[in-house]
C-alpha cells in the first residue's frame, strides 16, 4: 500500500520507568539471548533426519521446507552479527579493534557494519511475522468486512517489515476476537472493544490504561501522571487530530511477548505505521525486544485522514524497570 511519504527524521526518544518515570539507559544487545532461543535447531541435525527418509516425496518436502527456515536463519544471523558488531563500535571500539578481537580484517568488519539486514528491523520480530487485522461487522448487511484503513495499516507495515528482510503472513481477528495470542512474531492491530482476548491483553499493561469517556468514546489514561488522553473526534474540538496506543506486551501462555497497536480511531493507527517507518530505530535503541508501552498522539489531514505529524504523548514506557 502506498501513502504520503513520511521523512526518515531522526527523532530523540528515552525510555523510562513506568514506576518512577527516571530516565532508562537503551537496551542492550539481545545476541546471547536470540542464540538460546535458537538451541537445538542445528542444521546438522536435521540434515541427518530428513536424508534417512525413504519416500521421494516426503524428502522433497522436508528438503524444501527446512532450506527455507535455513534461508531465515542465515538472515537472522546476519543481523545479529552487524547489531554486535554496531554495540560494540558504539562502546567506543574501533573497526581495527573489532577485527583484531575477532580474528577479521577491518574492512570485513566495515562492510558487515554497513550490509546486510538493519538491526531495528528486530523490533518488529525475527525470521516470519504475522500481522493480525480485525474482522468488523458491516452495519447493513452484518457481513465480516476489513476496515480500508486497517489493511491500508497492515500493508504499509508488512513494506515495512520486508524492507528488513522479515517474511511476513497476514491474518485476520474473527468477528468475536477470539486470536490466539501465544505464537512468536505476532502483531496485533486491535483494539479492545473488537476483542476480550485483547482486552485482557490490555490489561496488562502496567502503566498505560483503556478508558471510555462519560459519553462512550475510548481514551487512554497515563496512570503514572493521570492525564487522560481523548481524540479530536470525541472531545467536542474537531481538531484532526487522534490518538494511539503502541506497545509490547506478555502473551497469556508467559512464553514471550507480542506486539500490538491500533488508533482510537483510523487515523491514529495509520499514525503508528508513520512513527514506526520513521523512528523504528530509536524505539528498538531504547527498549529492544522488551516490553513497553507509549501513548502516540497524530495530526492528519482532515480530507485524506493521512497523517501529517506524530509525536510521543507519554514517556516511552519500558516495563520491569523501577
Amino acid at each position: 500500500m502506498s501513502g504520503p511519504p513520511m521523512p526518515r527524521r531522526r527523532r530523540r526518544i528515552t525510555a523510562v520507568s513506568p514506576q518512577t518515570g527516571e530516565p532508562l539507559p537503551p537496551a542492550l544487545s539481545r545476541v546471547l539471548d536470540y542464540a538460546q532461543e535458537r538451541e537445538g535447531t542445528g542444521l546438522a541435525g536435521d540434515l541427518e533426519r530428513i536424508a534417512r527418509i525413504t519416500d521421494p516425496y516426503e524428502l522433497l518436502r522436508a528438503a524444501t521446507d527446512r532450506l527455507a527456515d535455513a534461508q531465515l536463519e542465515v538472515t537472522e544471523l546476519a543481523r545479529l552479527r552487524r547489531r554486535l558488531i554496531q554495540d560494540l563500535h558504539a562502546q567506543g571500539l574501533s573497526y581495527a579493534q573489532i577485527g583484531e578481537a575477532a580474528g577479521l580484517s577491518r574492512g570485513r568488519i566495515h562492510q558487515i557494519r554497513h550490509t546486510g539486514p538493519a538491526p531495528e528491523g528486530a523490533f518488529l520480530g525475527a525470521g516470519r511475522i504475522t500481522i493480525a487485522t480485525p474482522l468488523k461487522r458491516e452495519e447493513r448487511q452484518g457481513r465480516p468486512v476489513v476496515a480500508v484503513e486497517d489493511v491500508t495499516a497492515s500493508g504499509r507495515l508488512a513494506a515495512l517489515a520486508r524492507s528488513f528482510a522479515l517474511e511476513v503472513d497476514t491474518e485476520h481477528v474473527p468477528l468475536g476476537g477470539a486470536i490466539d495470542l501465544n505464537r512468536a512474531g505476532l502483531i496485533v492491530i486491535c483494539g479492545p472493544r473488537l476483542s476480550e482476548v485483547m482486552a485482557k491483553a490490555y490489561g496488562q499493561d502496567p502503566v498505560i490504561r483503556w478508558e471510555q469517556t462519560g459519553v462512550g468514546a475510548w481514551a487512554l489514561r497515563d496512570t503514572r501522571t493521570g492525564d487522560l488522553h481523548v481524540s479530536g473526534l470525541d472531545d467536542g474540538s474537531g481538531r484532526p487530530r487522534d490518538v494511539a496506543y503502541l506497545g509490547r506486551l506478555p502473551r497469556p501462555d508467559g512464553n514471550g511477548t507480542f506486539l500490538a497497536f491500533t488508533g482510537l480511531h483510523p487515523p491514529g493507527t495509520l499514525g503508528v505505521v508513520a512513527l514506526l517507518a520513521s523512528d523504528v530505530g530509536a524505539l528498538w535503541g531504547q527498549v529492544g525486544t522488551e516490553r513497553f508501552s507509549v501513548v502516540v498522539g497524530v495530526s492528519y489531514d482532515p480530507d485524506t485522514r493521512e497523517p501529517e505529524s506524530t509525536e510521543l504523548l507519554t514517556p516511552l514506557y519500558r516495563h520491569g524497570q523501577d
